[in-house]
């Protein structure tokens, strides 16, 4: 047991209520966005640059509600976190309509530059895909490369966990990104006790380790 400068005795139930909780940590993917990837027309690469541009700075598709299941594990938060990216924001707000939302570009989605292929085109779920390998293999043209945003992972993960020294956290991101904070969340010993996988609205919930 120890005591105060009284010379009170305090039992371990008395410093356990005194302690403050760690975490957990909830990282959720945005909802759905007003720039529908699936539609039309097909792009040449440098149309997809500007796509992807265009993505970047836009908003949620209209009239979404978030899952209630989100709604209420956010809803006694510490912290509420969200990449500053607008369907990120506007993703938390909706999700937890009475906080505060500090917003941070540590959380922005990782680069999707386009291989500068010639002559075809393709819808931009396609280069999408063909956008994430390339990027994994080191293209990066004129954006973040893979290498800048693995540290960037890493500050992010670290940043998730001292605020979860306040209580818990609720951040709204993006999907690869959000994947990324998994192996890093893991090796500073967390652990995934909810995974919601990767579609929009997801989430998964992260503890410390016993």
């Amino acid at each position: 047991m120890a005591a105060d400068i009284s010379g009170h005795s305090e039992t371990s139930e008395d410093l356990n209520k005194k302690s403050p909780k760690v975490g957990p940590i909830i990282i959720a993917r945005h909802g759905r966005p007003a720039l529908d990837r699936r539609a039309g027309p097909r792009l040449g690469w440098r149309e997809y640059k500007d796509w992807w541009a265009r993505y970047e700075i836009g908003s949620l598709a209209e009239d979404q509600v978030p899952p209630e299941a989100l709604k209420k594990i956010v809803e006694d938060c510490e912290v509420y976190l969200a990449s500053s990216r607008p369907r990120a924001h506007e993703t938390a707000m909706k999700a937890a309509p009475h906080a505060e939302i500090e917003t941070s570009d540590l959380f922005w989605e990782a680069n999707l530059p386009p291989p500068m292929w010639e002559k075809v085109r393709f819808l931009p779920k396609t280069w999408n895909i063909m956008a994430r390998a390339a990027w994994l293999r080191g293209h990066k043209l004129d954006g973040e490369g893979k290498s800048d945003a693995e540290l960037r992972a890493d500050k992010a993960a670290d940043y998730l966990i001292e605020r979860a020294q306040e209580g818990k956290v609720f951040l709204a991101a993006h999907g690869w990104f959000n994947r990324m904070l998994r192996p890093r969340l893991k090796r500073r010993g967390w652990v995934c006790v909810r995974d919601g996988g990767d579609s929009y609205w997801s989430y998964r919930l992260y503890i410390p380790a016993e």
